[in-house]
Parts: C-alpha cells; structure tokens; sequence
C-alpha cells in the first residue's frame, strides 16, 4: 500500500542537513512497514535492528558511544553485512525498549553525518515524554506517522485514476454524478474500516465488513492492554475511564471535554496526565478553544477548553458500537452520531494534511467548528455531514474577523459563494485532501 510518508521520507533522505531520524505516531500505524519499504526501494540495503525482539542486542550499547564499534557489533551480531553510508538505511526499531540507544543518537549525528538512520517504536512517543530519557535536543530529525488518511485508502482500494481525473479538475468545476457516487460510497467504506493499515489490507482483499470488526477489535483490545503494560501503575484505571468516554463525549449535542463526565467525582486535576498520555501515544487530538482569532493561533488558545478526537475513524466507530450496516443504510439510529463522525474524520483529516486545528466560539452564541493557519492567514472552517451548508457561526465570524476565505465542507458539491465578503468554497467531503491546493 503506497503511504504518503515516502515522500517525506525522500526529502528527509536527499537532505543536506539530515539527522537521524524518530519516526513517531500511533501504534499499529505502519511505521515499521513504511520504514522498511522505504529502504528496500531507495537503499541497496536495509539493516534492520529491533530491541524488543533482539533485547541483547540493547548491550551494544552499554560500553560507550562509539558509533563505528556499535556499527560493527550490531553488524556482527545480527545483520551479517557491512553497512555502508549512503547505500544502507539503518533502522532501530522499538528503539524506546533501549534508552541509551536513543542517547546515542546524538554521537551518530557527530560522527556519522553521512549515515542513514531512522528510529521507530510502539508509544516511542510515550516514552519520550514521560520517562527519564537523555534526548539528544537538536541532534535529531522527528517526524510524525498517523493512520492512513483517505486518499490513501481510495489508492489501496484501487481508485487511483479515478484520484489523478478528479485531482485535476479546475477548483469550480462540479463533480458528475459518475464520479461524485463511487467517492460518497467509498467515504462511507473510510468511515467504517478507518486508516489502521491492517484493517485496510483486510478489506482491500475481502470487502467484508465482518472482518474488519474483528480486526478493529484486535486493535482495541491490544491499545487496552498496552495501558497495563506500559502506563504509570496508578493512571491505568484513568486511561481506560478517559479512552471509553472519548466517543460518549463526542455524541453529546456541546461535546467539548468534560473531566467530570469522565468519571463521577473526578476532577481535571486528577485525569490530565491519563489524557496527556493518550494524546502521546498519539491515541486521541485535542482540540482547542480560540476565542480571539488573531495570529498565532496557538497564542491565543484556551488548553483548558477543549475538545477530544479519535485518531482513526474506523475505531471510533468500532468503539462506539455503530455496525457497518447502521452508516451504509444511515439508518435513524446513526443521525445523532453523524455529526460527530464527521467532526472526528475532518479533525483527523486536518492534521494529516499538517495543519494543527482549533475551534472559535464567541459567549454562548455561535461556534466555528474549526480554524487553520495557512498563508499568514486564518482560515475558517464549517463541517456539515448533509448536503445543506446553511452555517450561522461561520457568517457570524466572518463578519467579525474578515477573512480572506474559507471552507464549507459538507455532502455538496463543488462551489464557491461570498459569505459577508469572504470568498467561501464548497468542498465535499470526500476531496478533503484539495485543500492546499485551493490554498
């Protein structure tokens, strides 16, 4: 399955001043797939080391920060040919299972500038935000892999050339009908399965929805467990109180977070390191409030008011107990929980695509789903998950703040119209991914 990270990957690759590379993001995302295919197809060798699988392998590193002696040992011991820089990638994989691995990395950029090295590892996150690690600030390259987006999914599923015809479109021009149906439909199917590579390989070679429910269940149950095994003794009960919420919390009419809706009793206080948890390991977004929408952003965010996202759509559907059948038919029962689906697979969209989204609301009499920097500008954001794009708040701030313009993003076709002087395109939602290219 062709994953959009490559392309990162080259770029970090063809570098002048590369470094070695953490290569973060949920687990089960395809970080190691990603890493190796990537050496297999641009390197003449890939040397491949896993710390969990070989944990002696951890004892190259004991002895001192000799990047040619770890070389040479680790090369003796398991990978059996000599690694040349330039022709070999260098992977360690599961790298948090070995700290000082992680510390040598800056002894790797020192004296080995010329040598490809990349790092991954399940919650690789987590550990690097909670555990007493000496990171190598500025001597490393990060970058971030989340599930797949949709476009990439239409490209597993074999709709490739259907992408190319529509991606080249004029912005105005409406989508026919003949394409228009294959990408509402194929939406839906992103809707169930999600982006988990696993569970999309599954259904690119079944089409079965049945599968893909015991698949995404394996997931779940294998995130559960990762809480006891891997998450501070007192917050484990936290994190699964705090990940079983996430979708109640999401369907409720105002589904900003709520610590006290989480558990009965408990207060922000004692559940904000469990949250920080699952947003490390790259499990959940969060979702800021902005009130004064005015450049950074990030400035003028409120990070205690906020909202909270799954990572993949198809396991919050899965948690939250919607079958297949229920979004394929959209039966009544699924109206209530369409909007939040929507909200979940255009936050999820929005990082993906490297924005970092906020949401606007001004006292209790409008709110904006989502805003973005791009440009020196910001940009407004409407999600519908109908047709109809009928968007009080969105008016309601572009007459406060004058944007250039925005987004309604909705079921409807492509167009644009002036909402209070701000050019606002129509963009549905299965073409998320043209956003930079109107931008």
């Amino acid at each position: 399955m062709k994953r959009d990270i490559i392309r990162q990957l080259l770029k970090w690759k063809d570098s002048d001043d590369r470094k070695p590379l953490i290569l973060t993001g949920v687990r089960q995302c395809g970080k190691t797939y990603s890493l190796k295919e990537f050496g297999t197809c641009y390197f003449d060798e890939v040397a491949y080391f896993n710390f969990e699988q070989n944990q002696f392998i951890a004892s190259a590193f004991e002895y001192d920060y000799d990047v040619e002696r770890i070389l040479r040992e680790l090369t003796t011991a398991v990978h059996g040919k000599k690694i040349a820089a330039g022709k070999t990638l260098v992977v360690f994989d599961e790298i948090q299972a070995c700290p000082k691995a992680i510390t040598s990395l800056k002894y790797f950029y020192e004296n080995m500038p010329e040598l490809h090295l990349a790092c991954a590892g399940s919650l690789l996150g987590v550990a690097l935000n909670h555990e007493n690690i000496s990171f190598p600030v500025g001597k490393v390259d990060r970058l971030q892999m989340y599930p797949m987006s949709f476009i990439e999914f239409l490209k597993a599923d074999g709709m490739e050339d259907l992408i190319q015809l529509v991606d080249n479109y004029d912005n105005t021009r409406e989508i026919p009908e003949m394409f228009s149906l294959p990408l509402s439909k194929a939406l839906k199917n992103y809707y169930i399965v999600g982006g988990m590579p696993e569970v999309v390989k599954k259904w690119v070679n079944t089409h079965d929805y049945v599968d893909v429910d015991k698949i995404q269940d394996n997931i779940l149950t294998d995130y559960s467990s990762d809480f006891s095994k891997h998450a501070p003794i007192n917050d484990i009960p936290k994190l699964g109180w705090i990940w079983d919420s996430v979708s109640q919390q999401l369907a409720k009419e105002n589904n900003k977070f709520v610590f006290s809706h989480v558990k009965a009793g408990k207060r922000s206080a004692e559940l904000e390191d469990a949250l920080q948890w699952l947003v490390d390991a790259g499990l959940i977004y969060r979702l800021e409030l902005v009130e004064n929408a005015e450049l950074p952003l990030s400035f003028h965010a409120n990070a205690t008011s906020f909202k909270v996202y799954m990572a993949d759509n198809g396991l919050l559907r899965r948690k939250s107990g919607i079958s297949a059948k229920t979004i394929v038919e959209e039966t009544e029962l699924y109206k209530n929980f369409k909007g939040a689906f929507t909200e979940n697979y255009v936050m999820t969209e929005l990082i993906k695509l490297g924005f970092k989204p906020y949401f606007w609301r001004s006292g209790n009499t409008a709110e904006l789903g989502f805003l973005i920097e791009a440009n020196d500008r910001i940009i407004p954001i409407e999600a519908k998950a109908e047709i109809s794009t009928k968007a009080k708040s969105y008016g309601q701030f572009c007459r406060k703040y004058r944007p250039q313009y925005g987004f309604k993003l909705s079921m409807k076709n492509v167009g644009n119209n002036s909402v209070e002087q701000t050019m606002t395109y129509s963009l549905p939602l299965y073409l998320m991914w043209k956003i930079k290219k109107y931008l």
